[in-house]
């Protein structure tokens, strides 16, 4: 079978990034009361040094390579009888959820998400939950109902 064509919206990129700035700033809170901490406490100030670079290496990851590397990674495809989700980054994970097993279609928007006009697709199951991040709100609004129609066919035909 081959992969999944679609992707999430490019701005998926920036609401990660802004993301990862976030959570880096919280970190950089911490290095600097660990800083201010270590110095008052008179310890060896490498112990400043390396924190930086942990946190220096915490940009570089989560806010300039992973978003990156999980937009490439990340497609979808909704098809009349199943769903098909990739993602990763290290390790490819591809998932089928047939339509059959489809409960309920949810949309939802942090934000950050609401900024862009973006949306995240939520596909229920009775095992799980399963999510589609980053698409366009017209598109999202428009795919939760195409998947609950054809949930609803799946279930007709059983």
């Amino acid at each position: 079978m081959k992969e999944p064509e679609k992707r999430i919206s490019e701005k998926a990129l920036k609401v990660w990034r802004i993301s990862g700035v976030i959570s880096t700033a919280i970190l950089w809170l911490f290095i600097a009361g660990a800083g201010v901490l270590i110095y008052m406490q008179e310890w060896p100030l490498w112990i400043i040094a390396v924190l930086a670079a942990a946190g220096i290496l915490e940009i570089i990851i989560f806010v300039v390579a992973l978003p990156n590397m999980r937009w490439k990674r990340w497609k979808y495809e909704v098809r009349e009888q199943e769903i098909e989700l990739q993602r990763g980054v290290f390790v490819i994970r591809r998932t089928l959820i047939p339509m059959i097993r489809v409960q309920h279609v949810d949309t939802e928007q942090g934000p950050l998400l609401r900024k862009y006009g973006l949306s995240v697709i939520k596909v229920s199951t009775a095992a799980t939950v399963h999510e589609i991040p980053a698409v366009e709100m017209e598109e999202a609004e428009e795919m939760r109902r195409v998947i609950s129609a054809l949930a609803r066919v799946a279930e007709e035909d059983v």
